[in-house]
């Protein structure tokens, strides 16, 4: 039950991708929102947690009457976690000249995209190491990686950490981590780091058990390891292994709850993130960065789901980019809708104010970072440090 242009997209090429709508019925009135996002591959966990903030977005606008009186409809294809396949379905989706696509999720599978929408639609990248071009049309989604290594520097020196080790993977989301780390810890805010060990490996890698050897060796505080989805549980099954005792930072994109619940028997002595408000909102204080928190997790509410990483970096972006389409007409030009959200002022989502002057591409900054750490016997995060990355005293 699908429109001739999806049935055109799901033609040879897709053949073997998996080609899912957020709604199980459309009508014919409904309003198509393309999203190209991985239900398979590296990064499928992430791109669970990206359709489930779809369902979410499209129940709550289709129930305050959608947008100009349509039901809107997240129409989902599998990008399966690789470049090469996101492109060629971009590329598709660009001959319908829509004003806005929804995705990717992962560094490179962005940094492959974006070429392609120099000249619009718009489109929202949910990695925040994404780098957004200056006046293009692509966003990327939440606190940008300088950002979060920033208050993670920050929440380290204050615990009085300063002997820092380091496992990156060779994918882009490990390149530009660790070219940011390198930056953040010139900064002379920073000086009291010291890295004693780098280490690399390859995402298909099954094992790193001489990396972690080295990393043993060098008698760290603390083990910062940036890589996301399967690649992560390889790190810490490494560290587990090779009895590394410290605690271990990690980039939020492995906040999900059902991943970290995997991890059970690997857990180390402690793991922490440069995190996100609304998973501890018990701990925010009145405001309106409360309200749009309680909103968020509100819609969640009746689908049972604990929502992460995934449905927190779709979330704000998406709602400014359909708050547009409400306020422009489903006629807007890809530029009308770019410069309406440039131009947005007065906006708290779920990560904070949002200001594109001062962060551009994304609207956030460092301010959107609570440290938090995992507390596996509860399964759940505890903010363990104030906006910005200061601990708490």
């Amino acid at each position: 039950m699908r429109c001739s242009l999806l049935a055109r997209l799901a033609a040879p090429l897709l053949a073997a991708v998996l080609i899912a709508s957020v709604a199980p019925a459309r009508a014919a009135d409904t309003y198509d929102i393309q999203a190209i996002l991985p239900l398979t591959g590296q990064a499928a966990f992430i791109g669970k947690g990206d359709v489930n903030a779809l369902n979410a977005i499209q129940a709550l606008i289709n129930k305050q009457g959608g947008i100009a009186g349509r039901p809107i409809n997240f129409v989902v294809q599998d990008d399966q976690s690789q470049p090469a396949v996101a492109v060629q379905l971009l590329t598709r989706v660009l001959t319908t000249h829509v004003p806005l696509v929804i995705g990717s999720t992962l560094t490179g599978i962005c940094n492959a995209m974006a070429p392609l929408v120099k000249d619009g639609p718009v489109e929202l990248c949910f990695s925040p190491s994404f780098k957004a071009p200056p006046d293009g049309f692509a966003f990327s989604a939440g606190v940008g990686t300088p950002d979060l290594m920033r208050a993670a520097m920050r929440f380290l020196i204050g615990r009085g950490y300063h002997r820092v080790a380091m496992i990156t993977s060779t994918d882009a989301t490990g390149q530009e981590a660790e070219q940011t780390a390198t930056s953040v810890l010139a900064l002379p805010e920073n000086k009291a780091l010291t890295v004693v060990d780098s280490e690399h490996f390859g995402i298909a890698d099954i094992s790193v058990t001489a990396q972690m050897a080295r990393i043993k060796a060098a008698n760290p505080d603390v083990l910062v390891a940036w890589t996301t989805g399967n690649p992560f549980g390889t790190v810490l099954h490494g560290a587990s292994d090779a009895g590394l005792g410290v605690p271990i930072f990690t980039t939020n994109g492995n906040m999900s709850f059902d991943q970290l619940k995997q991890y059970a028997q690997i857990m180390p002595k402690e793991l922490l993130f440069p995190g996100l408000p609304s998973l501890t909102p018990d701990q925010l204080p009145n405001g309106p960065l409360k309200r749009a928190v309680d909103t968020f997790r509100s819609a969640f509410t009746s689908t049972g789901i604990q929502p992460g990483a995934g449905e927190n970096q779709v979330w704000d972006l998406t709602l400014i980019m359909l708050d547009g389409l409400r306020k422009l007409g489903l006629n807007a030009t890809p530029a009308q809708l770019r410069d309406y959200a440039l131009n947005l002022k007065g906006y708290t989502g779920i990560y904070g104010p949002f200001d594109f002057a001062a962060n551009p591409g994304r609207g956030v900054g460092i301010d959107g970072v609570i440290v938090q750490r995992w507390d596996p016997v509860k399964s759940t995060f505890v903010a363990v440090s104030r906006p910005g990355g200061a601990p708490m005293r």
